[in-house]
């Protein structure tokens, strides 16, 4: 992440085709393909995509092809919890003591009191993941998703965390499934895929956003992802369990119709003072979101990447200055490629808009 350099979601008119700004990195790092979007002022002034679905067969990617994006999903996760937070159904300050309140029992003291605002920031003090073993069993789950997240939690919240709460920074993915684990406590107990289809991407209009790898394994219908180093094409992904923290795919349409959403320029889902609390930071890290300064921007900029180790994206918006760019890549080692992209974004988009 060391890049240097109207209330409606992006409308369908003309942009700027960025193939040609896509080719040159595409060579220079030898991915198979990937994929841009530029927003300035609640449109999508350009997107592009460049190369292959899959490595060594010859279909193209295209502008509204899927792609994973990862751990940007923990921003839709955080913004779900923000929207309950806007209904009164949960509190940043809610504790898992009481989220969990039949767990209370067995849950340990001080884990006990992280809060969901905690969570969201990774300041919990707990691990980055499950222990390895039920790790492992994430991947053929007897269960359904929301009783595996409710075990994540329940194994990592009966015992003392790694810091007490509030005091480090220590990224967790298991964090973010605990997070989902709340969610699918509120109200009607929806499961977590099903709040982010029916509370996030319909009412943004994200239509051709989903969970797992896009396509199937049958085709070439969609980018397949590559793991890093040139390794062939996997249709393969973290447990479906892990979703709060990263499964998430999306168009690159809809991805910035999300991404509008925090720019406050989408379609109006939160408060603008709920907005305000998603975007501020404890250290550098805000709620599903990095939060920094960029010589191309006013203001804060806020910043995430993804991976499951076999796609790789990086989104970058700027609120104050109406403008955002997101890169998505289908090779696990797609992280240079994509900050290459990013930067020949900023520097076109950017730079028609100096006096």
């Amino acid at each position: 992440m060391a890049l240097g350099i109207a209330l409606s979601s992006p409308s369908l008119r003309a942009a700027e085709d960025l193939a040609d700004l896509l080719a040159p990195v595409l060579g220079k790092h030898g991915v198979p393909a990937l994929g841009c979007a530029v927003i300035v002022d609640g449109e999508v002034a350009g997107i592009g995509a460049s190369g292959v679905r899959k490595r060594g067969e010859e279909t193209k990617v295209t502008i509204n092809d899927q792609w994973h994006v990862g751990s940007c999903t923990k921003a839709m996760t955080a913004t779900l919890l923000a929207k309950e937070v806007d209904e009164g159904s949960v509190a940043w300050a809610t504790t898992m003591a009481d989220a969990f309140p039949d767990l209370r029992g067995k849950l340990d003291e001080t884990a006990g009191r992280i809060t969901v605002e905690q969570l969201l920031q990774h300041r919990a003090g707990l691990p980055a993941g499950p222990s390895p073993d039920l790790w492992r069993r994430l991947f053929s789950y007897p269960g359904i998703d929301p009783e595996a997240r409710t075990e994540v939690a329940l194994e990592l919240l009966a015992k003392p965390p790694e810091a007490e709460p509030g005091t480090r920074f220590l990224y967790s993915n298991a964090g973010y499934m605990i997070a989902g684990a709340v969610l699918e406590r509120l109200g009607d107990k929806r499961p977590w895929e099903k709040r982010m289809r029916e509370d996030l991407f319909q009412p943004l209009g994200m239509k051709d956003s989903g969970f797992g790898p896009p396509g199937n394994k049958d085709s070439v219908s969609q980018p397949w992802g590559h793991p890093a180093g040139g390794g062939a094409a996997a249709f393969a992904d973290n447990p479906s369990s892990l979703g709060p923290a990263g499964t998430v795919y999306a168009t690159l349409r809809d991805w910035a119709k999300f991404a509008c959403l925090h720019l406050g320029e989408g379609r109006p889902l939160l408060t603008k003072g709920r907005l305000r609390e998603l975007h501020t930071p404890s250290g550098d890290h805000a709620l599903g979101w990095v939060v920094t300064a960029r010589p191309w921007a006013p203001g804060p900029v806020l910043t995430h990447n993804g991976s499951n180790t076999m796609w790789y994206c990086v989104a970058w918006l700027a609120p104050e200055a109406k403008f955002g760019v997101l890169v998505v890549c289908n090779d696990g080692g797609g992280a240079k490629a994509c900050d290459d992209a990013a930067a020949a974004c900023i520097r076109r988009f950017r730079a028609q808009r100096e006096p």
